[in-house]
């Protein structure tokens, strides 16, 4: 609780399912395999939360261990005595070998069952990748593409009255149209010029308006993909 752990997080520390974890915080010894598993899960437990494993095992071994194996009740007589034993043929206790053998399987005993738990944290924690990955996948798939920005300017000109208008794509280019200009006339480039005889006229450019204030005087424009500026008398095509 000072470390603002909770039970899944140490799970996935010590790979050891959290039924066993709950079995330990609660001293309820009696549920899980064996004394072994319980020395073996203290340790890990206490390391990960930074605490002594040596004490905590010592206090389990004064406090539980041998009680546990006091309650366990004889299975079969009294042992006979070593000599009764070569007397009546019967076979002598255990051997180093025997021992050995007994710790060698209590040893893949515990790797099985560790093996278990990881292998169930790992196919959670490969779980949760996927699950995160798709959520960013949605995410940048739901996310609006920017627009590219337009290369080329198109110009409407919309003219309430007859009005002179002359317009080309750039100083020494070709002229596009030279007259008067009478409803709507469109025209297209990367760059556009035009001289309009007066401002009582409706612009679009690349479908948006241009703000322009109505009367008889001339003007002069240039538009480009990045946007507008006013010409002076002297700049204006057909000038």
């Amino acid at each position: 609780m000072r470390q603002d752990l909770d039970i899944a997080d140490v799970e996935t520390r010590t790979k050891i399912r959290a039924k066993y974890l709950r079995a330990l915080e609660n001293e309820e010894f009696g549920t899980l395999p064996g004394s072994t598993f319980v020395k073996t899960f203290l340790r890990t437990y206490a390391e990960v939360l930074g605490l002594d494993p040596h004490r905590l095992v010592e206090e389990y071994r004064a406090g539980h261990e041998e009680r546990d194996e006091a309650a366990q009740p004889a299975l079969g007589p009294p042992a006979a005595s070593t000599r009764d034993r070569e007397r009546r043929g019967l076979p002598g206790p255990p051997g180093p070998a025997a021992i050995a053998l007994f710790a060698l399987v209590a040893v893949v005993g515990l790797l099985l069952v560790l093996g278990l738990t990881g292998g169930e944290d790992g196919a959670r924690q490969q779980d949760r990748a996927e699950t995160a990955r798709r959520q960013r996948t949605q995410t940048e798939r739901a996310k609006p593409k920017p627009k590219p920005a337009p290369s080329s300017v198109t110009l409407q000109v919309v003219t309430t009255v007859p009005t002179y208008a002359c317009v080309d794509r750039g100083e020494g280019t070709a002229i596009l149209f030279q007259g008067t200009l009478e409803g709507t006339r469109s025209f297209r480039g990367r760059r556009l010029r035009v001289n309009l005889g007066k401002t009582s006229v409706r612009l679009r450019v690349n479908g948006k308006p241009v703000v322009l204030q109505p009367g008889p005087n001339p003007a002069g424009f240039e538009f480009t993909p990045k946007g507008r500026r006013e010409l002076p008398l002297g700049k204006r095509p057909c000038a």
